[in-house]
């Protein structure tokens, strides 16, 4: 069945209706008073202080500052982490030796909680970007190697092998077969990556930073600025959901047969 043009999907204007019913009803809730206005402000109030923030800024650095501050540091720690893992990954799928040698510091680190040895990093690093980028690559790097070596190990081997029929050679085979065969499942730990990231940049900052988001909510939290601590948990969430779009355009242009038959 086809799409009219122009027709705003179904899925949409649900997702779209209900965050409308979020907000009516925390606007009710607040208006009449039903919850606590010292714990959750109205959503006026939260309004007010979002373009408080990007005006006259808080403690010392506007929103738009602040949030430009904690994107650097986590698509810093993304690039370096997306040029290493990816490399390494495909060439662990491709190695049982190569797999062998890194697989223990993998998964040695992998299920650790993140600030467990981010307090590592900052006696090493001091509590600059330098460490938080550090903490980020580690925590974007297994996502993004773990799928990769996923994608190599589960390509039927057949299709290497009737690339080879029709006269390949290995970078023909690894170009045009074995690449666009790993892009589906290196697009999910990229995702998978960058959401771990972002949630691990906000505990970082909240840590151990004078400036960030993470840090701003923070340090709201000290001065009971419960709608600062609004405007940063909103700013966060909506972020997170255009990055992920983003990367599932990006994933859709790159490759269209995902999820496909």
């Amino acid at each position: 069945m086809t799409k009219k043009k122009g027709r705003i999907p179904t899925e949409t204007l649900i997702s779209i209706g209900t965050v409308v019913v979020i907000f009516v009803l925390w606007y009710v809730a607040t208006a009449n008073e039903w919850v606590n206005p010292k714990l959750i402000p109205s959503p006026q109030k939260v309004w007010d202080a979002f373009t408080t923030s990007m005006t006259d800024g808080y403690k010392g650095k506007t929103l738009i500052e602040h949030f430009g501050e904690s994107m650097g540091r986590m698509f810093q720690a993304f690039g370096i982490a997306l040029i290493t893992a990816v490399p390494l990954g495909l060439a662990s799928g491709f190695s049982s030796k190569i797999r062998a040698a890194l697989d223990p510091i993998i998964e040695f680190y992998r299920p650790l909680p993140p600030l467990a040895y981010y307090t590592l990093l900052v006696l090493a690093l001091g509590i600059g970007d330098e460490s938080k980028i550090a903490l980020l690559y580690l925590a974007c790097f297994a996502p993004i190697y773990i799928s990769c070596v996923s994608a190599v190990v589960k390509i039927r081997q057949d299709y290497i092998n009737s690339a080879y029929t029709v006269g390949a050679n290995k970078l023909q085979v690894f170009l045009y077969v074995i690449f666009p065969s790993c892009l589906p499942d290196m697009f999910v730990g990229l995702r998978t990556a960058i959401g771990v990231a972002y949630t691990t940049l906000v505990a970082a900052e909240m840590v151990a930073a004078n400036s960030g988001i993470g840090w701003m909510v923070l340090d709201a939290k000290n001065w009971f600025r419960n709608d600062i601590i609004f405007v940063g948990i909103i700013v966060m969430g909506i972020t997170g959901i255009l990055i992920d779009a983003v990367l599932r355009l990006v994933e859709k242009k790159l490759v269209p047969w995902s999820g496909k038959a």
